[in-house]
């Protein structure tokens, strides 16, 4: 994988429980790792729910290899949050793609 191109920072976050100091565990998004990636636009489509009009975007992050990121993770990149919905492995374990939607505004 070419450093060159990844030239963009994200966030690789994952759900947890804390503590919130009186025994109730509170669900909540924490950071797993801040890494650089390369950015790639794949399309932007808007669709009617629920009466509304929403607009999708799907990108597509290359980042080095880290193992344990599943679909069940999201990225924040850009102040947006970027559901995945398919990690592939590049090369040998050089790399990993997240192909992702953001939805909302």
């Amino acid at each position: 994988m070419r450093a060159g191109l990844m030239d963009r920072r994200i966030s690789i976050e994952h759900f947890t429980t804390q503590d919130d100091g009186y025994g109730n565990e509170i669900p909540t998004w924490a950071e797993m790792a801040n890494v650089w990636a390369a950015v790639q636009q794949e399309s932007g489509r808007e669709f009617i729910q629920a009466a509304a009009v929403t607009p999708e975007r799907r990108v597509v992050f290359r980042i080095r290899w880290m193992g344990g990121i599943t679909t069940a993770h999201r990225v924040i990149y850009d102040g947006r949050q970027h559901d995945i919905h398919e990690v592939r492995e590049l090369g040998r374990r050089e790399g990993i793609e997240l192909h992702t939607i953001a939805t909302g505004a």
